[in-house]
């Protein structure tokens, strides 16, 4: 029998200093990266982290500084592509007072700021090209010059760049600067997506779910399934979403494959979207069509209005029950495999074996029926 979690928060215990405790995932991609960390940390050498939108290179970027002899010191994030251009070189320099309109006092660039720390110059294929050229001295000569001022300040900071763009192909358009790619990437990162590492997914979840917290929430081996083959377009960042609505509308419930479709609405409308890429044509479709509320036995979707008699409640209670009953029969009676494929702590299945008043023999019989009736 295969058991994978479901869902729910991790109970792994690791050192401060690992960088798992900041890369969650099994799959041998994350292994990989965390592998590579370990290298570059006990270096100071430029690294340059790349991958898709939403896949963690800031989460990585952090994990670096903390594993580094720097890890005492600053660890400075700068956006290039979110800062204005006529903004970004103060940003990064400083400035004189007087140097420019509105510059009503002296200011430190991030470069000073990061300095015995750690710069993180995210998006860095999204920097205007003249400013490459200022970066690339700065690199070289590890000194910089506030705008308007005249003395050089020496820097000891240490460069970690990030970019989802490819940057070959910036290159080859003459966008991005091949020496400065040369000076940036001594140590490439890259981080694959996460539809490339589907066995991650569980774990994230888990891990959001921690973060977030709130009441705990599971997912049923369909829904899980659902997960697992989805696209995932939007990465871990938005398998953070997912979860973050799920914890808001599903709070201690086992989430079905019908449900799962609610958590994919991007808008609060009805008004039909575009496919989504990896799930099923009627499953995605639901999450449009369906509003929010109960499913009946069979799975199908009930359109009471909620205020007709329907008790929230109660069904909640109704569907854990069936869950843990479900859960016994697949563990054959055995309580703390049973706990382990809904991912709840053995002692945690048997107080809601209490509450509900379940017993070890009663999902057995239930389970022999089954196959009777089968038969």
């Amino acid at each position: 029998m295969e058991h994978r979690p479901n869902a729910i928060g991790s109970e792994r215990k690791l050192h401060p200093d690992d960088p798992a405790l900041h890369l969650i995932g099994d799959s041998a991609a994350i292994e990989e990266v965390r592998c590579l960390i370990r290298y570059a940390a006990a270096t100071t050498i430029p690294v340059m982290i790349t991958g898709p939108s939403g896949c963690g290179k800031e989460v990585v970027a952090k994990a670096l500084h903390r594993c580094s002899a720097r890890s005492d010191e600053k660890f400075v994030g700068v956006n290039c592509g979110a800062i204005p251009r006529d903004l970004l070189e103060s940003e990064l320099f400083g400035h004189e007072k007087g140097s420019f309109t509105g510059a009503i006092a002296q200011r430190k660039g991030q470069f000073e700021d990061a300095s015995n720390g750690t710069l993180f110059l995210d998006e860095i294929g999204d920097m205007p090209f003249d400013m490459q050229v200022k970066l690339l001295r700065v690199l070289e000569e590890k000194q910089i010059e506030r705008i308007g001022g005249s003395e050089s300040i020496a820097i000891d900071t240490r460069i970690i760049s990030a970019t989802h763009q490819n940057l070959d192909q910036a290159i080859a358009e003459k966008r991005f600067r091949e020496d400065l790619f040369y000076r940036l990437s001594v140590f490439p990162i890259d981080i694959p997506a996460l539809k490339d590492r589907r066995e991650d997914i569980a774990p994230l979840i888990r891990h959001f779910i921690a973060q977030i917290g709130g009441e705990e929430i599971y997912f049923s081996p369909e829904a899980m399934d659902a997960l697992e083959n989805y696209g995932w377009p939007g990465n871990a960042r938005e398998l953070r979403n997912i979860v973050e609505r799920a914890v808001v509308l599903f709070p201690g419930v086992m989430i079905s494959d019908r449900q799962l479709a609610s958590l994919f609405r991007r808008r609060a409308s009805n008004a039909p979207t575009h496919h989504r890429q990896g799930l099923p044509s009627s499953y995605a479709g639901q999450a449009e069509e369906q509003p929010f509320g109960a499913t009946t036995d069979n799975g199908a979707f009930d359109r009471r209005p909620l205020g007709d008699g329907f008790d929230l409640k109660k069904h909640l209670m109704q569907e854990e029950r069936k869950y843990l009953l479900s859960a016994l029969r697949m563990a054959e009676g055995v309580v703390a495999e049973a706990a382990h494929l809904v991912s709840l702590r053995r002692t945690t299945f048997v107080e809601k074996m209490r509450r509900h008043k379940i017993v070890r023999k009663m999902a057995m019989t239930d389970h022999r029926s089954d196959l009777v009736r089968r038969e």
